[in-house]
């Protein structure tokens, strides 16, 4: 995907800078030594630990009232913030005389001559005028401000799982940073001790009034008890036992009573149905009584004269069970009395009982209370004075002889790290916004057409050296890269051998005039018959290179004046033909666009092996689009790390719009210590024999 990001060639970018790279980083590393070493200001920092030394905690102990430092994180936590409350750096404070200390009293301070702040007030002045008169600070103000520094350079941490604080300061001074840590260590201690004499003295002082106050109740408790206890005629609580089990005896015999009236009402009326109806074995069966049972058997087995005994009988039985009912109900009437009597005995005594109880609970209880309380008070009294600090030093501070800070080492490898980013961020930039050409893959991928060579820069000032350069130098990179060049054209082409070829460009000055001749002059060396011709009328440089005097061109064999070998110049020590050109009031493209000019390149071709033409920039003029229809190949010359990518890509575009096909590309003008600049130097191997001339 397009997207992508290719590692290789991002890595392959930062490879070919290196150089630039290094440089960065050694430049920022020389900045970085020079910051580290002049600008900070040194910093020391002292430490003291303490360790504290947790007790456990008992509701009903005095010690719970002075009470030693929970374990606890919640605890740890609040003693972390007593370190740095602002009393207690205050005591500090005082006790150190900081506030006459520059390190912490800005005031005392000399100004500096610039700074930020310094820049700011200056521009707000300028901008809303001069600010109104600031009134002197009070001494509360500066003791705040140095109370604001010091917290600012003291640290106190918890070492993690244990009861250890570490205690740090940070001053521009080894000397007051180890006097502040071990300082505030034992006006920790002091503190704790302190606090401790002052909850003791408290407790001691509430305890005594405490103790008065439960003395007093303690003997009202007692009063009310003696005065109840002798006002009732309480009884033991086994007496209250007993009567409660009368009273159980009362209740069962009053039921008892209850059923037995109930049977016995409803029995009378039945023995008095029966007895008027002189139902006597109904009577007997009801009265359950033998006297009369044993009379109605005589009665029956008898006479008739015991009839009137037998109903005396009955009606004797009858007033007994009425009289029996009678008494019974006396008798519940009797336990009923009894009963409720019983009951409010009971409860009586049971209140009566309870109260007794409850004053008792109450007496003792205050009792209870006040001996506590009096122990307590008589403890506290014995405990004043021999507080200890639930916590001690562990270790105290030295005075330390290296700074913490600034960490030279550190900032010279953060400036090194960021001398290689920025080294690699300059590089990719450089990479990302290149819009030239410098490798031949690249010119290939961009363009979709093949390089045929890459030729290097001709060290030669002048372009009439150029000739004598490549004649004197034939083992040369240059003319290796000629040789390249025509080896690649001819495989380029080997179904129809390209016998005129065309040299062009994008743009002016991308060397392909210098080309063309060199090309030129490679052919003849094969005993090649060669004609070289200037195309490009309108510059016509080729004056600079040959020392030729005729005036005469193809024009004016185009315009019938003079045959062919009366034009053509014969370079003997060149061994190839040159056929200048001139200017005309004609448009070079229509006389190109004639049928004069292609009747003269069909002649040329009975004649000649090799016909060079040296035509104009694509973009600058259509010539080459029109000659480019009598050619057999065009060679397109991109000048390296110069010619733009859209150059080269409309370029080609004008030629194919035209079906002026591009046999091939020629990457140009390589430049040595530009390819070692860009990185390119080391792996590009194709250039390593260029460089030896």
């Amino acid at each position: 995907m397009e997207d992508e990001i290719d590692l290789k060639q991002l890595f392959g970018a930062l490879w070919r800078g290196k150089i630039w790279i290094t440089i960065s980083a050694l430049l920022f590393v020389v900045v970085g030594t020079w910051y580290a070493y002049t600008i900070p200001v040194s910093i020391y920092t002292a430490n003291t630990e303490i360790v504290l030394e947790p007790e456990q905690q008992n509701v009903m102990d005095i010690e719970s009232v002075v009470s030693g430092i929970s374990s606890d994180q919640s605890a740890l936590n609040t003693e972390l913030r007593v370190f740095r409350s602002r009393t207690l750096i205050e005591r500090l404070v005082r006790d150190l005389d900081l506030v006459n200390d520059p390190l912490f009293n800005g005031r005392l301070r000399e100004p500096p001559s610039f700074s930020i702040s310094i820049a700011k007030a200056y521009i707000r002045e300028l901008i809303l005028g001069p600010p109104p008169p600031a009134l002197p600070p009070s001494e509360r103000d500066i003791i705040d401000a140095v109370i604001n520094a010091a917290i600012s350079a003291i640290n106190v941490t918890n070492i993690r799982g244990t009861s250890i604080f570490n205690i740090s300061a940070t001053t521009q001074s080894p000397q007051r940073s180890a006097e502040i840590t071990n300082r505030l260590a034992e006006l920790y201690i002091d503190d704790q001790i302190r606090v401790k004499l002052e909850k003791t003295e408290q407790a001691t002082t509430w305890l005594s009034e405490r103790v008065t106050e439960l003395q007093l109740v303690l003997e009202e408790a007692e009063e009310k008890l003696k005065a109840f206890s002798s006002n009732t005629d309480l009884v033991s609580p086994e007496g209250l036992f007993a009567l409660n089990q009368q009273l159980k005896q009362f209740r069962e015999r009053r039921d008892a009573l209850k059923a037995s009236i109930t049977t016995q009402d409803a029995l009378i009326p039945q023995l008095s149905a029966a007895l008027d109806t002189a139902d006597y074995d109904r009577f007997v069966e009801l009265a359950n009584d033998q006297v009369f049972s044993r009379l109605l058997q005589r009665s029956q087995a008898s006479e008739e004269g015991q009839t009137r005994l037998l109903e005396a009988q009955a009606v004797a039985v009858l007033e007994k069970k009425m009289q029996d009912a009678e008494r019974s109900r006396s008798q519940l009437i009797a336990v009923e009395r009894s009963t409720s009597e019983t009951t409010a005995r009971i409860k009586r005594q049971s209140d009566e009982l309870a109260k007794v109880q409850q004053l008792q609970r109450e007496s003792e209880a205050n009792r209870l209370i006040y001996e506590a309380f009096l122990g307590r008070s008589k403890e506290a009294n014995i405990l004043q004075g021999i507080q200890q600090a639930d916590s001690r030093i562990l270790s105290r501070s030295v005075v330390p002889k290296v700074p913490t800070a600034p960490r030279r080492s550190r900032i010279v490898a953060l400036f090194l790290v960021f001398g290689v980013f920025m080294g690699a961020g300059g590089v990719l930039l450089r990479e990302l916004s290149q819009n030239t050409f410098r490798t031949a893959e690249d010119l290939e991928k961009i363009t979709d057409t093949s390089v045929l060579g890459q030729i290097p820069v001709i060290p030669a000032r002048k372009r009439s050296n150029v000739i004598k350069y490549l004649k004197e130098k034939p083992n040369s990179g240059a003319a290796e890269a000629i040789r390249n060049l025509r080896t690649s054209l001819l495989l380029a082409n080997v179904d129809k051998n390209p016998q005129i070829i065309m040299s062009t460009s994008s743009v002016p000055g991308e060397g392909k005039t210098t080309q063309s001749i060199a090309l030129a002059l490679n052919f003849a060396q094969l005993d090649e018959k060669v004609l070289l011709i200037e195309g490009d009328i309108r510059r016509r440089v080729f004056k600079d290179y040959f020392k030729i005097s005729s005036k005469d061109s193809f024009l004016t064999i185009l315009a019938g004046k003079a045959q062919i070998e009366d034009v053509i110049h014969k370079d003997e020590e060149l061994k190839f033909d040159i056929l200048m050109g001139e200017s005309s009031s004609v448009n070079a493209a229509d006389l190109f666009s004639s049928d004069k000019f292609a009747s003269l390149l069909k002649d040329l071709r009975g004649q000649y092996d090799r016909v060079i033409i040296d035509t104009p920039p694509v973009l600058a003029v259509p010539d080459a689009r029109v000659i480019g229809q009598n050619v057999d190949a065009i060679i397109y010359t991109v000048k390296w790390d110069d010619t733009s990518h859209r150059q080269v890509i409309d370029g080609l575009k004008s030629l194919k719009s035209v079906n002026a096909n591009v046999s091939g590309l020629v990457l140009g003008q390589i430049n040595k210590r530009g390819m070692k600049k860009y990185g390119y130097g080391d792996s590009y191997g194709t250039y390593q024999g260029y460089y030896k001339d």
